[in-house]
């Protein structure tokens, strides 16, 4: 892997997915542009004191290995709860058959098995666009 870039040395760093497999599902969704707007329990930012999205900031994401693969600059960030959440932003997650109940049941699995369900929980819903990709030293 190439060194990450002088200008992104403090960039946030983060994977989409909770999975090395989910991560490198996820970010090949972004890279192919289909993917543009993620979510995340605000919770987990507030009780673990990371930052928010804020919107202008670009942000390194990783893949399924940990390897900085991609620079993401947010474009709009809102706190909304599950339940308020429509379907132009379930198709934006670029997730699945982009509709909004495939976007429920994946969401509701994957806060489940990270800290707890509720369809009132406040969630953080950014949108996004890819600014670069990052080269690897690696073939394929």
């Amino acid at each position: 892997m190439s060194e990450l870039p002088e200008r992104y040395k403090d960039a946030v760093q983060f994977a989409f997915g909770d999975t090395p497999a989910l991560m490198d599902e996820l970010l090949a969704l972004v890279i192919a542009g289909r993917k543009t707007a993620t979510c995340g329990a605000l919770r987990d930012v507030t009780e673990a004191g990371e930052p928010m999205p804020q919107v202008g900031r670009r942000d390194v994401v990783l893949d399924g290995a940990g390897k900085p693969a991609a620079v993401i600059e947010t474009t709009e960030v809102t706190i909304r709860r599950f339940d308020e959440v429509g379907e132009e932003f379930a198709r934006d997650e670029g997730e699945g058959d982009l509709s909004l109940e495939y976007w429920r049941e994946g969401h509701e699995a994957y806060f489940t098995r990270n800290g707890g369900f509720s369809p009132d929980m406040e969630l953080i819903c950014e949108r996004f666009r890819l600014v670069e990709l990052l080269k690897s030293d690696e073939t394929d």
